[in-house]
């Protein structure tokens, strides 16, 4: 469901949606999106509560680590390399309460 509203909260701004829940060797990439000429690998964190630092602390090091290697993976099926990024939606609920878009949320 918070899948589902980010992709549709984006497609407002622009994007346009590539994949949902694309599953690779390594983990799952939640949204790949098109924004312009750059190709966005999306993770989307639903927290209700901010204990233990909310939804941005938990896209931890080693998350960041997967959705590194499977974005990886599925570059290595396409033609050529687009520039890329890697954003992140973060939500209060499945409705989009509070909700956050962080570009450029971490670097590879």
């Amino acid at each position: 469901m918070a899948e589902k509203w980010a992709a549709h909260f984006l497609q407002k701004q622009g994007l346009k949606l590539i994949e949902q829940n694309y599953r690779g060797r390594f983990g799952e990439i939640d949204l790949i999106m098109q924004d312009g000429d750059t190709l966005v690998f999306i993770e989307v964190r639903l927290r209700r509560n901010t204990d233990f630092g909310g939804a941005a602390a938990s896209i931890d090091i080693h998350k960041q680590n997967r959705i590194i290697s499977t974005s990886q993976q599925y570059l290595s099926s396409l033609a050529h390399t687009p520039a890329c990024r890697f954003d992140a939606v973060l939500l209060g609920d499945a409705q989009g309460k509070n909700a956050q878009w962080l570009k450029n949320a971490f670097d590879a």
